[in-house]
């Protein structure tokens, strides 16, 4: 759940980052898609570490 979160998180980060920065629609779905899978990255390592700690 917490990975899914992190790639919805980071595709519209990413698209915000683009439209920012005077980009057009496919360069919103390129940094989109480059956030969503860094954010999804993240939130997996943190998913992992979360449950290593819970198991002791």
């Amino acid at each position: 759940m917490i990975v899914w979160i992190g790639a919805a998180l980071g595709v519209a980060f990413g698209i915000y980052q683009a439209k920012r920065r005077g980009g057009k629609g496919l360069d919103m779905a390129q940094y989109g898609a480059v956030y969503g899978i860094a954010f999804a990255i993240a939130a997996l390592i943190l998913n992992i570490l979360i449950i290593r700690m819970m198991m002791g």
